[in-house]
């Protein structure tokens, strides 16, 4: 079983990338879930949600505490949560930035697990440039597709049009796939290429 944790605050779409994530999974015909934690938070508050994915039926309720992937959101969170609290050995972590792991303060984290794994995209600027608004949710999702190779980009496309209609689907989907394509970019960079 696959368990994602994705960390952002309240109006990123920190639920809304979880659902779609689920979306895409069963676009493939996997079986997925998707829940977020959160109180009565406000805009702005610490936001998290949870996807988990699976090719059997899923029956777990509780929260992800020992996560495969995190995907941060929002990159001010880096020193005011735990976000990488029981991040498995071998576990993806996805963060929107431009700034790389040593610049985010963040050398430490990354000598504690696999490099290849660690990445950042500039999710933000991306959402910006395609929606004319700063949601990173669905930028991510195409960056992490490119990343994991455990969902396609077709996949996160159909999730995203589920999800959404018209020119705000067509948006999504034009920066989910820059965010694929510049994860592409990055990977092979490094020597690292996952198939579309």
């Amino acid at each position: 079983m696959l368990q994602i944790r994705i960390h952002g605050r309240g109006g990123q779409g920190v639920v809304t990338a979880a659902e779609m994530l689920s979306i895409a999974a069963f676009e493939q015909g996997r079986h997925a879930q998707a829940f977020p934690s959160f109180g009565s938070e406000r805009t702005g508050a610490p936001v998290v949600s949870f996807c988990r994915i699976d090719d059997h039926e899923i029956r777990l309720r509780e929260p992800i505490l020992a996560p495969d992937v995190l995907i941060v959101q929002d990159p001010t969170l880096l020193h005011q949560v735990d976000v990488f609290q029981g991040l498995r050995p071998d576990g993806y972590v996805l963060i929107n930035s431009r700034r790389g792991f040593d610049e985010l303060g963040l050398a430490d984290i990354a000598r504690q697990f696999r490099h290849e794994r660690l990445t950042t995209v500039p999710a933000t600027e991306i959402a910006l440039k395609h929606l004319g608004r700063p949601l990173p949710n669905a930028v991510l999702l195409g960056a992490f597709a490119a990343l994991s190779g455990l969902i396609t980009l077709q996949a996160v496309a159909g999730a995203i049009r589920i999800k959404f209609s018209g020119t705000v689907a067509d948006a999504n989907v034009a920066a989910a796939t820059e965010a694929f394509e510049h994860m592409q970019r990055e990977l092979q960079g490094l020597g690292h290429v996952h198939a579309d």
